[in-house]
């Protein structure tokens, strides 16, 4: 009998951790599946929905996770709020769900983040808002800080939020303006990324008044963000935990599969060794 095939579509698809995390998923899980990439621009979807229809199921990422959306049957809450997919089940009703949201807040929780109180997201782009939104559902005290040139999209974004989530009220500021203490900051931009490591989202000061970080950059593993929150006693949770956490709710979505804390733990390791090897 052949394995059940999946895959992740994406354009350009390049270096991608996928196929590494979720073989790996799949093997703790003691479940059978074929993991692959897939390149496939989204004017090529409609031609190409004939062979993603045939695998059991399917992740998807930049810059088809709204492009997707047309052709399948049904979405879950969050990606019908979020108007984005990452994760298609297959069936007799191919349904897409958003498991980055997930990815989040489990590793927030598995990093021991109370995710409550004020919080502080730096950034407005795609990722921008899911930490935005979650942080309002959360029932936190928001707050975006930019760069100036990025006012306008911050303002789009909090007047989307404000609109969809009725009685949440978002709070702006320049990154330059950041005042008074927080519970959690959150950095939503690529800033630190290698290979500019040395590069900080906010000066140390900010960090110090920020009893929690959690930074979505994942390459490398530890960033100066991240050392810098330890070195002043804050508790640090990087972008790795929700890259791997979101691939393991999507094995949820595919087949039930739980995992542990631990596991996890130890596939956030291996990915990030096996990070260094592609770079």
């Amino acid at each position: 009998m052949s394995k059940r095939k999946f895959a992740v579509i994406g354009h350009p698809i390049g270096h991608t951790m996928s196929p590494f995390i979720h073989q790996r998923l799949f093997e703790l899980a003691k479940t059978e599946g074929e993991y692959v990439t897939l390149d496939v621009a989204p004017e090529e979807l409609p031609v190409k929905i004939k062979e993603l229809n045939t695998l059991a199921g399917y992740n998807v990422t930049i810059p088809n996770k709204q492009n997707i959306i047309p052709f399948l049957d049904k979405l879950n809450k969050k990606a019908e709020l979020y108007g984005s997919v990452n994760t298609v089940k297959n069936g007799d009703v191919r349904e897409g769900f958003t498991t980055d949201p997930d990815g989040f807040l489990k590793a927030l929780q598995s990093g021991g983040v109370d995710f409550s109180g004020r919080v502080l997201i730096v950034g407005c782009g795609g990722v921008a808002r899911t930490f935005v939104y979650e942080a309002v559902l959360a029932h936190c005290s928001v707050t975006i800080a930019v760069r100036p040139e990025d006012v306008p999209v911050q303002q789009a974004l909090a007047a989307e939020v404000e609109q969809k989530v009725a009685g949440t009220k978002v709070n702006m500021c320049l990154i330059s303006q950041i005042k008074g203490n927080y519970d959690l900051l959150v950095n939503a931009t690529p800033i630190g990324m290698y290979p500019k490591t040395d590069a900080m989202v906010v000066d140390d000061k900010t960090v110090s008044r920020c009893a929690a970080v959690f930074d979505a950059v994942y390459n490398p593993l530890d960033t100066k963000l991240l050392q810098c929150a330890k070195a002043n006693g804050s508790t640090a949770v990087g972008g790795m935990a929700m890259l791997v956490w979101q691939a393991a709710v999507s094995h949820e979505i595919w087949d039930g599969s739980v995992y542990s804390a631990d596991d996890i733990h130890q596939l956030v390791e291996d990915s990030a060794n096996e990070l260094k090897k592609m770079f």
